[in-house]
């Protein structure tokens, strides 16, 4: 550049002027300019007169300005070398977490909340959980929405115990009666009895067999649900008010206030008796007690969330692929049912 001649440098630079100008005129959108650009026209900015600038730089000196105060933002900024200021953000787990304790728990307010939380080992402040709440649209305790029909109604199962006679055709096609009871919060199933003839004071001796059978765990029971069958007599009752329980009869041709034993009945014929032929009452009793068992012990039950009624909870599951060659497979009643479980 230094061995040039003066006028050949001019008229270079005029060329690139010129070139400049076109260019700007085929422009359909605004150029974009990496960060070297930038800084690139902001340092021969400063060489350059300022009535010249307008002619040689393709953007205006506002532009370069707010690129020079960009850059100077940026050499101070040390958020990225520190890390984030302030509080870390609340995770999602935790937020739902908060969701569902709020909402399984309606009494509870943001410092009941976080206590618990505490006490499960998180660490959140009570303003936090305020935030969360507002945030998902659920008020402050105890002004929430109160507790629904099927809540309020689950939460009285642990103390109610219904009954019900179940007939069973035998093959020459007498009939004969099973008395059963079942347990709302558990979903135990108790046969009582099976017998060609019920009458009222064979009523009342299942009832007492029973009540010896529970022992201790008639204390947790305060009603017992019964229609208006003649074999129901007042002794009958008298068996349950000694230990505090009270008899509540259905209406009349009202099948459905006692619907969890209707509905056992159901499963019954469903899964038992409408695949057997049932010679005699002690054919009918053992096929009954079998289903019990199998009832009480293996069946799952999706109103305790897929478990038997004397199971507290799920087995660990497995991970080895292998499993299933373990499987075993359980004959109940020739067949009618399986139950499976895996080889020890």
């Amino acid at each position: 550049m230094l061995l040039r001649r003066q006028a050949a440098k001019d008229a270079e630079l005029l060329v690139l002027r010129h070139e400049n100008a076109v260019l700007r005129r085929q422009l359909v959108r605004p150029v974009r300019y990496e960060p070297a650009d930038r800084l690139w026209f902001a340092a021969l900015s400063e060489l350059i007169a300022r009535r010249r600038r307008a002619q040689v730089f393709p953007v205006t000196p506002g532009t370069v300005l707010t690129w020079h105060r960009r850059l100077v933002a940026r050499r101070w900024d040390y958020s990225e070398r520190r890390g984030r200021a302030g509080r870390p953000p609340t995770s999602r787990a935790m937020k739902e977490l908060v969701v569902r304790l709020a909402q399984e728990n309606t009494r509870w307010g943001c410092r009941r909340i976080q206590g618990e939380l505490a006490r499960l080992g998180h660490r959140v402040g009570a303003s936090t959980v305020w935030e969360i709440l507002t945030a998902a649209d659920i008020g402050p305790a105890p002004r929430r929405s109160g507790p629904t029909w099927r809540e309020f109604l689950t939460a009285q199962t642990d103390a109610i115990l219904a009954c019900d006679f179940i007939h069973i055709d035998q093959v020459d096609l007498r009939r004969v009666y099973a008395l059963v009871f079942l347990e709302h919060g558990t979903r135990r199933l108790h046969v009582a009895g099976v017998t060609t003839h019920p009458t009222a004071q064979w009523t009342v001796q299942q009832a007492r067999n029973l009540a010896v059978g529970l022992g201790v765990r008639l204390e947790s029971l305060r009603f017992v649900i019964r229609d208006r069958d003649g074999k129901y007599t007042k002794s009958f009752d008298a068996v349950f008010a000694a230990d505090g329980i009270e008899a509540v009869q259905t209406a009349p041709r009202s099948p459905r206030m006692n619907a969890h034993c209707e509905r056992v009945i159901g499963t019954l014929r469903r899964e038992v008796l409408d695949h057997m032929l049932i010679w005699n009452d002690t054919h009918a009793r053992r096929v009954l007690e079998a289903y019990a068992r199998h009832y009480n012990r293996h069946r799952p039950h999706r109103a305790r969330g897929q478990l038997p009624p004397l199971v507290s909870e799920h087995p660990a599951p497995l991970s080895d692929p292998a499993a299933a060659d373990r499987l075993r497979r359980t004959r109940v009643l020739g067949g009618v049912i399986n139950e499976y479980r895996y080889a020890a």
